[in-house]
């Protein structure tokens, strides 16, 4: 019976159903980060608006959401998957 069981558990992938939802979570968070670096262009390439290039947004906290969407990502594959564990 507990054959049965573990058969069905386990279909083939590397990661279980939640790893696969928290890696997702980290991409999304990885995306987010590369956006709020985006942007800084100026309509007229004579003009150099420091301001907007060098804001905190975009050399500070987005590097920052980029670098936790990784350890996040990081976490998401080394984390057990809670149906996992042998008694």
């Amino acid at each position: 019976m507990a054959k049965q069981s573990e058969k069905e558990s386990n279909t083939g992938f590397a990661l279980g159903r939640e790893n696969y939802i928290y890696l997702i979570i980290g991409f999304v968070i990885i995306i987010v980060g590369f956006l709020l670096m985006v942007g800084g262009k100026s309509p007229d390439p004579n003009i150099f608006n420091e301001k907007e290039i060098f804001s905190p947004r975009r050399i500070t906290l987005a590097p920052i959401i980029v670098l936790l969407g990784f350890a996040f990502e990081i976490w998401a594959i080394m984390k057990k998957p809670k149906g996992s564990e042998k008694a």
